[in-house]
């Protein structure tokens, strides 16, 4: 009876088991490296066509970094700005000039601010298939004298419009 009584509670124990592995294991979407090249491909077209020299940073929904390109005569500094305008963008699901609105909106709360990439300024864009945040884009480079973040963001979206067919979600 003590056998039959403990070889039940083991079955249960490695049935319970099972279920509790299969359900620590998840399958995200994120945006695939040849869409990410196509996509910042279209926003440097945009931009150049603006006549802006930007940096451009594409990142999956884990943060990697997918692409990443600093344009013929962007600026240095556009190429990590581009970075953080992406990755606030991704973090905070909301386009980073968004959250530098929300940000100033509520003075004194500058702690997020100060957490590493994160940053106020327009140019980074969340990229979704559906409500599945899979990517974000950033930009940076575009002087304030022909829009600054604005024309940024702009690029970046000329980008997303261009993959837009394949953004859908996941099943």
């Amino acid at each position: 009876m003590k056998s039959a009584l403990a070889l039940c509670i083991c079955i249960g124990f490695v049935a319970t088991s099972e279920r509790l592995a299969a359900q620590t294991i998840i399958q995200e979407p994120s945006i695939s490296a040849d869409a990410a090249q196509e996509l910042v491909s279209a926003a440097l077209a945009y931009c150049r066509k603006e006549g802006h020299k930007v940096s451009i940073t594409l990142l999956d929904r884990s943060g990697r970094t997918k692409v990443a390109v600093r344009d013929d005569g962007a600026a240095p500094h556009s190429f990590e700005h581009s970075l953080r305008k992406a990755y606030t963008a991704l973090t905070y699901n909301m386009p980073s000039g968004e959250y530098g609105k929300r940000a100033a909106a509520t003075p004194g709360a500058i702690g997020p601010q100060l957490l590493a990439n994160i940053t106020t300024a327009a140019g980074g864009l969340p990229i979704r298939a559906g409500n599945d945040v899979v990517g974000a884009v950033g930009v940076s480079g575009t002087p304030g004298s022909a829009g600054g973040g604005d024309a940024d963001s702009k690029c970046g979206q000329a980008g997303i419009d261009r993959i837009a067919k394949g953004l859908v979600p996941a099943r």
